[in-house]
């Protein structure tokens, strides 16, 4: 299984951005799936996920409310809508999607409860 995460760019604050990542190989049957976000020589961090089972989302609360993370079933692809952007969104940004059982929603931003990782979109916020 490959995550093809694609996307990114350089916009400017105030800016939209749609983030995609579709699932490719052998077919995936994710019960998760999730973003999260990398600035260079700071550990990575969870921006937003979305699990079928339960329909459950979780953001971060530095995205709350200005990103929205849907998906595509037909397309296997998840989406994550960024709006409002700032310079402090500047980041690579990763998708990641699990195949485990449904877990609490609180685990859905932890790296490990994933088996799958994109290779990164860079997302660039400056004026």
């Amino acid at each position: 299984v490959q995550l093809q995460a694609c996307g990114g760019g350089l916009v400017q604050p105030g800016d939209s951005l749609r983030l995609s990542c579709t699932a490719s190989g052998r077919t995936l049957s994710p019960s998760a799936m999730a973003w999260f976000r990398q600035v260079t020589g700071k550990e990575r961090q969870f921006v937003a996920a979305f699990q079928w089972s339960g329909r459950n989302t979780k953001y971060s609360e530095s995205v709350k409310g200005r990103f929205t993370i849907s998906r595509d079933d037909a397309k296997s692809t998840v989406y994550l809508q960024m709006n409002i952007l700032k310079p402090e969104d500047t980041a690579v940004y990763y998708c990641a999607a699990r195949e485990g059982p449904r877990i609490i929603t609180g685990l859905l931003s932890a790296q490990n409860s994933y088996d799958y990782w994109g290779q990164g979109t860079l997302v660039t916020v400056s004026s």
